[in-house]
């Protein structure tokens, strides 16, 4: 009797302990830098090894009585993020992430979160918070102003009066003295930069602007958000910092609260030097309404510390070829494209907006950094970045990389026309989500619509348009597509769409597809038998389709997805598949949907996403048919295109 006893015992902790796995045990909650417009959330949890718990989300503005729904959080946990010839290998952590979208800056919301699940939730179910969005930084109000005038200015000055940025700014000498900082600007002052050019001679020892043979200004200043210190152009006209070759011309590593705004900066390799992996970064830096042109990189930072960029309407142009599309694999009779300019903008850390810039002429246009493995301190990882209304032309190798973002990296209604490579990228994403919302992207002959390689983790991609293929093969985990639309151009036997799954609750379905002529417009990878992950996949275990429907029937995908055509557009057609190299023009370019067309009302409803849809159901797409275009690039641009 008493062996029986302990068996029955034993047996019932046996299944206490299957059960406990598979019940969710609800752990840290964590609230991420918020920006102007988006939040982002994280909730560890333990156990739920059947994947069936789920995050319910709701939100309203602080004060009143209407609940309003997010999209759930995203369940990640266990998927691996890999490659090999760099040595990376991580495993995501088992929680829930997201975020809740396109809010108002300067406003608090409540945030309801409801964990529940089947099998049982042991611990806390919901949790609110209280979140503010931020505000656009701004000046203060007390501080001095500085004037400014280019070195050698005869005119009337206003006071008090500096020749050249560092005598304001540090009230430092010359040549050997140009280090001596004895009185520093302080916190809250406004620097006026007047009309004029500002161009050392970096060879002169003794040359006016301070900055001898490296012709960097070199700033390291800490202000407060009541306090920035603001860098202005004064509006009497361009005030244009050339770097006369210089490799960088603003060092802002050490810098805090700096704001640069309606300035000129041109000629030199690295406009600003903002942050070095592994050693400092600047923090709550702003640069808007600039004009930065025939420079290597605008913008840099690959320091895990800075936080709480804003970069905004500016236009950025680089040095790349603008006469033809060239990329540096495939090239054709051009060769490989040199790397001339790297990249418009490059950040790492958390909180940083990019939005309605307007750039050209780049390998790349705007990056996450590459970094590698997440740091382990929360501080430290790559969350809540906002990637938004951006207007990119002619591109070597991407339009936006999301690579080494981790949670909540949001790619939104983002215009790119000609990239010779490749135009989304994900290379990886260490857990996600990553956002792909509302892009646009147009003629990308060379590679694939969506490069997401290195086995990235948690893609989450509604509602683009993508005048390209997505052919890509290198698998990929947890990933969800809706409303999307992918149409080819034309190129025969190039598949329009892989479905490259390295995890089997990976999902795609209302999306819109205009195949090519071929065997093989639609691959599919995907574990097989009851498998929930499988890493050795690769293309030679691609199965291929003709038709969606083909696809749908072995698959179980595209349940709701249609085939279609260029009709669909009011007046698009596709670039020319017999030219890679040509180079088309967004002002040329009408991505609005024809109103009777087959993509109209054929998406599926997703909260905070398509709400304010128009017929019975959402548009495929970026754009509802009815809705105005959005603001590409910058805010107050009144010459189009911006790059001529």
């Amino acid at each position: 009797m008493r062996f029986k006893s302990v068996l029955l015992f034993v047996l019932f902790l046996i299944f206490r302990s299957v059960h406990a796995d598979n019940a969710v045990r609800p752990g840290a909650f964590i609230v991420e830098p918020p920006t102007l417009l988006n939040l982002g959330f994280e909730w560890k949890i333990e156990g739920d090894d059947n994947r069936n718990a789920f995050v319910q989300v709701t939100y309203r503005k602080s004060g009143t009585l209407t609940w309003k729904d997010g999209m759930p959080l995203l369940r990640i946990g266990g998927e691996r993020v890999f490659r090999e010839m760099e040595q990376l290998e991580y495993t995501t952590p088992h929680m829930f992430a997201g975020s809740i979208l396109d809010l108002e800056p300067g406003t608090e919301y409540e945030c309801r979160f409801t964990l529940s699940d089947p099998d049982g939730v042991d611990g806390e179910a919901i949790k609110t918070v209280m979140v503010k969005t931020r505000t656009e930084p701004k000046a203060g109000e007390g501080g001095r102003v500085l004037h400014v005038y280019p070195p050698g200015y005869k005119g009337e000055m206003e006071e008090p009066a500096f020749f050249g940025l560092k005598a304001a700014y540090y009230g430092s000498g010359l040549g050997d003295w140009s280090v001596v900082s004895e009185k520093t600007v302080q916190p809250g002052d406004i620097i006026m930069v007047h009309a004029g050019l500002y161009k050392a001679d970096l060879l002169d020892y003794v040359d006016p602007h301070g900055i001898p043979f490296d012709g960097t200004y070199v700033l390291n200043v800490k202000a407060t958000e009541d306090k920035p210190i603001v860098i202005r152009g004064a509006g009497d006209g361009e005030a244009i910092f050339d770097g006369n070759g210089a490799h960088r011309l603003f060092d802002v590593l050490g810098t805090d609260h700096h704001i640069f705004e309606n300035l000129v900066i041109r000629n030199t390799d690295i406009a600003f030097s903002a942050g070095l992996k592994g050693v400092v970064g600047a923090s709550n830096l702003s640069i808007r309404n600039c004009r930065i042109e025939d420079v290597g990189i605008a913008v840099t930072s690959e320091y895990a510390g800075s936080k709480n960029f804003y970069i905004a309407d500016n236009i950025i142009l680089g040095r790349d070829p603008r006469s033809h599309l060239v990329g540096w694999a495939s090239p054709g009779v051009y060769g490989a494209s040199p790397l001339k300019s790297y990249m418009g903008i490059k950040v790492y850390g958390s909180g940083h907006v990019i939005c309605h810039n307007a750039l050209a002429y780049f390998h790349d246009a705007i990056n996450v950094s590459t970094y590698g493995t997440p740091e382990k301190e929360q501080d430290l990882k790559a969350v809540s970045i906002d990637i938004y209304n951006n207007d990119m032309h002619l591109m070597v190798d991407d339009f936006i990389e999301a690579d080494g973002g981790v949670h909540n990296i949001r790619v939104m209604r983002n215009r790119g026309v000609n990239s010779a490579q490749c135009a989304l990228s994900a290379q990886p994403v260490f857990g996600g989500p990553a956002y792909f919302i509302r892009n646009v992207v147009y003629h990308i002959p060379n590679g694939f619509a969506l490069k997401f390689m290195a086995k990235p983790a948690g893609l989450i991609v509604y509602h683009n348009t993508i005048i390209a293929e997505n052919r890509n093969t290198q698998t990929y985990s947890n990933s969800h597509f809706r409303n999307n639309l992918f149409l080819g151009i034309g190129t025969p036997n190039r598949p329009i769409n892989a479905f490259s799954h390295a995890t089997a609750y990976s999902t795609s379905d209302y999306n819109g597809y205009r195949p090519n002529s071929g065997k093989s417009n639609y691959l599919w990878i995907s574990p097989e038998g009851d498998r929930m992950y499988d890493y050795d996949l690769t293309g030679k275990d691609a199965k291929t389709y003709v038709t969606l429907s083909e696809l749908t029937k072995d698959s179980g995908l595209e349940r709701n997805g249609r085939e279609l055509d260029y009709d669909i557009f009011t007046t698009l057609t596709p670039p020319d598949p017999d030219n890679p190299h040509a180079i088309y023009h967004a002002t040329d370019l009408d991505f609005t949907l024809n109103p009777h067309g087959n993509a109209v009302d054929a998406g599926l409803k997703i909260p905070n996403i398509n709400d304010g849809h128009r017929g019975e159901a959402p548009d495929l797409g970026a754009i509802e048919s009815g809705d105005d275009v959005p603001v590409y690039g910058p805010r107050n641009l009144k010459d189009h295109p911006f790059y001529r």
